[in-house]
C-alpha cells in the first residue's frame, strides 16, 4: 500500500524570494546586454562612443538628404497643384460666361415661340425683310452650335485639369508621408547619439567631437597654419563664381549644423553648397545625390578650389575644397561650420561647377 503523503506546503516567503531571484536574474541579463538594447553602453570608451557617434551621424545625414529631396519634391508638387487649380478657376469662369451667353439664346428662342418658317413668311407684312432675318437666324443658329462645341471642350478641358490636379494631390500626400518617416529617423539617430554623448565627460565630449583641432577657427588676421583664408584658395579658383563661393564658405565658419537648413545661418551640408554657389549667382541642386551630377566630374588630384566633394559609398555628405587638401563644410549637430581635411571621411568624387 503507497504511503499517503501530505502536499508539501509552498511558503510565502519561499515564492517571494523566488521571485526576487528571477527579477535579479532579469536585472542582471539586462545589464549585461542579453536583451539587445545595449545598456552595457556606459562602459564604451570614448573611443567607442565616438565611432558610435560618427556612424549614427552618417546615417542620420543619409536620412537628411532623402528628407531634402523629398521636400524638394513636395514643393513642386504644391505648385504644379497650385497652378493646375488656378488654371481650374479661370477655365471655369469663362465656362460660366460661355453658359450664360448660350442660356441668353435659349431664352430668346423661346421667347420667338418657335413658329414655322413657312408661317413666319406667311404672317410677316414685309417678305423680303422676313428672308433677310431668317438668314440671320441661320448664321446665328450655327454661331450658336459653335458655341455648345467651345462649352463641351472647355468642359473636357477642365475635367483634365482636374484629373491633374487629383494626381499632383497624391503625389504631394505621398511626398508629406515620406517626409514624415525620413524626420523620425533623423531625429531617432540624432536623440540616441546625444544619450551616447551625454554618458562622456565635458572634456571627453570635446575631444572627440574635434577630429581636426587646426579647424576653420581662423585669428583676427584670417591666418591658419601658414595659409591665409580665403585669399590663396580664390585666386587658384578656376574662376570667378567659384572663389565666390568659396568666400562665402568661408564668412560662415562657426554656423551651427541644422539637418534641412539652407541658410543664412545654419546649414545642413549641401544646404551650406547650394548657399555658396547661389551666392555666386548658381543654382544648384539641393541634394547631394543631384550635386555631384552638377558639373564635369574631377578626380581627387585635379581638384581647384570651389569644387564639390563627396563622401561616402552612398554619397550622403558633401563639402567645398579649398585647397591644400582641406574642405569647408557643415559636419554634423556635434559640430559647426568648419574647415577640414578631406581625408577625414571616405573620398566618393568631386565635380566642378561650370
Amino acid at each position: 500500500m503507497a504511503a499517503h503523503r501530505k502536499p508539501r506546503q509552498r511558503s510565502a516567503g519561499g515564492t517571494t524570494a523566488r521571485t526576487a531571484a528571477t527579477i535579479a536574474l532579469a536585472g542582471a541579463a539586462t545589464a549585461t546586454g542579453f536583451d539587445g538594447t545595449g545598456h552595457a553602453e556606459p562602459q564604451l570608451t570614448p573611443a567607442q562612443v565616438k565611432a558610435k557617434v560618427d556612424k549614427l551621424y552618417q546615417e542620420a545625414e543619409v536620412a537628411t538628404e532623402k528628407y531634402n529631396g523629398a521636400k524638394e519634391k513636395a514643393k513642386t508638387a504644391e505648385t504644379r497643384l497650385a497652378t493646375l487649380q488656378d488654371e481650374a478657376a479661370r477655365r471655369t469662369e469663362k465656362l460660366n460666361s460661355a453658359r450664360e451667353a448660350l442660356g441668353s439664346m435659349a431664352a430668346a428662342q423661346y421667347r420667338d415661340g418657335g413658329l414655322d418658317p413657312a408661317l413666319h413668311l406667311a404672317l410677316s407684312s414685309d417678305p423680303d425683310r422676313y428672308l433677310e432675318g431668317a438668314e440671320f437666324v441661320e448664321r446665328a443658329g450655327t454661331r450658336q452650335a459653335s458655341s455648345v462645341a467651345s462649352v463641351r471642350k472647355q468642359l473636357r478641358e477642365i475635367e483634365q485639369l482636374r484629373g491633374a490636379a487629383h494626381i499632383e494631390l497624391t503625389s504631394l500626400t505621398s511626398r508629406r508621408t515620406e517626409l514624415g518617416k525620413h524626420k523620425t529617423t533623423i531625429t531617432g539617430k540624432l536623440d540616441s547619439a546625444r544619450r551616447l554623448l551625454s554618458r562622456l565627460t565635458a572634456e571627453e565630449r570635446a575631444r572627440i567631437t574635434e577630429s581636426d583641432p587646426a579647424r576653420a577657427s581662423r585669428t583676427s588676421t584670417g591666418v591658419r597654419d601658414g595659409l591665409t583664408a580665403p585669399g590663396p584658395a580664390t585666386a587658384q579658383a578656376p574662376n570667378s563664381r567659384a572663389a565666390a563661393a568659396v568666400s562665402y564658405a568661408y564668412s560662415k565658419l562657426g554656423s551651427p549644423y541644422v539637418w534641412g537648413a539652407t541658410g543664412p545661418d545654419a546649414f545642413d551640408c549641401s544646404g551650406l553648397i547650394q548657399a555658396a554657389y547661389r551666392s555666386a549667382g548658381i543654382s544648384l541642386p539641393r541634394t547631394t545625390y543631384a550635386q555631384i551630377g552638377a558639373g564635369q566630374r574631377v578626380s581627387r588630384s585635379e581638384l581647384l578650389p570651389g569644387d564639390l566633394v563627396f563622401f561616402y559609398s552612398g554619397i550622403s555628405h558633401v563639402g567645398l575644397y579649398v585647397g591644400n587638401g582641406r574642405m569647408v563644410h557643415a559636419p554634423n549637430p556635434s559640430a559647426p561650420v568648419r574647415e577640414a581635411p578631406i581625408s577625414e571621411m571616405p573620398f566618393a568624387g568631386a565635380t566642378r561647377v561650370v
